[in-house]
């Protein structure tokens, strides 16, 4: 007697049913952040297309609080004049480049409402003895005309602490503790782009170029959770038709359509594959 699909109801397909369910569901919502993810890269990149190369704008028009600042901001260049308060200058430790270990130097300038707001004037190596750099070059003195690349104030970073004239992150509301707690900018610090006067000798600057704008892989993955989530159902159905083929293994009509695959698979063999079967007899 042939055997009906009234298996395909029972408690063990009904639970292949709802993993396939719950497989896909958790394959939708991984597509559905990789989608997230391609959408925040590309707008990362408008960003920095809009602001890296923006025309300047005085400080205060952008910032227009200490504490102020908005993710749309980000690198957008501001133009600032004021004067380096040279000895209390700032050294960030753990800042490599290019593959070497080394430190970023941040020097407020104090601006013409008196108001600190900090430079990172660049990078310079570890020192060849102490855990600092061997030299700093000086700011320059006298009043400064900067261009820099606005910044937002850093997370701090469990367990990384420094003393002294150096700071673990450039987290501002830590350098205006350093600072002696006056008036500094902490919602954002800025990038050195350029300065006049320009020193002779000064640190190495840490960014000239825009970042790489990728938005790297996301839609490709996303596009390969959904077939993942297919692939399950697909997966499910073929396995489904499988049982039923061998539950119906004696049943006249299913051996005349067995017959038939076998004959089609035949069909579709090459030549190596014969000369392959012949092989492995002989052996």
């Amino acid at each position: 007697m042939k055997a009906s699909w009234g298996f395909a109801f029972s408690r063990r397909w009904l639970g292949y049913l709802a993993f396939a369910i719950v497989f896909a569901i958790a394959c939708g919502c991984l597509s559905a952040w990789q989608l997230a993810r391609s959408k925040e890269a590309a707008a990362a990149n408008a960003l920095i297309s809009a602001n890296f190369d923006s025309r300047p704008v005085p400080l205060t028009d952008e910032l227009t609080s200490l504490d102020a600042f908005s993710a749309d901001q980000q690198w957008k260049r501001v133009s600032v004049t004021g004067t380096y308060v040279r000895d209390q200058e700032l050294l960030v430790r753990n800042r490599p480049f290019n593959g070497g270990p080394g430190f970023e130097v941040l020097t407020p300038l104090r601006t013409a409402s008196g108001a600190l707001f900090i430079i990172d004037r660049g990078w310079l190596p570890t020192g060849n003895s102490d855990d600092k750099p061997d030299s700093v070059p000086p700011a320059p003195a006298g009043t400064v005309s900067v261009v820099a690349r606005l910044k937002p104030s850093e997370p701090g970073i469990p367990g990384r602490t420094a003393s002294g004239d150096q700071v673990g992150t450039i987290q501002l509301s830590v350098v205006k503790q350093k600072l002696g707690g006056a008036d500094v900018y902490t919602g954002a610090y800025g990038l050195l782009d350029s300065q006049k006067p320009s020193p002779a000798t000064a640190p190495t600057p840490t960014v000239t170029d825009p970042p790489t704008q990728d938005e790297g892989l996301h839609w490709s993955y996303m596009i390969q959770w959904i077939i993942f989530a297919v692939i399950g159902f697909f997966g499910l159905g073929y396995a489904l038709r499988t049982e039923y083929r061998k539950r119906n293994e004696d049943d006249p009509e299913e051996r005349v359509r067995a017959a038939e695959r076998e004959r089609k698979r035949a069909l579709k063999r090459t030549d190596a594959d014969v000369e392959d079967d012949l092989l492995d007899a002989a052996r």
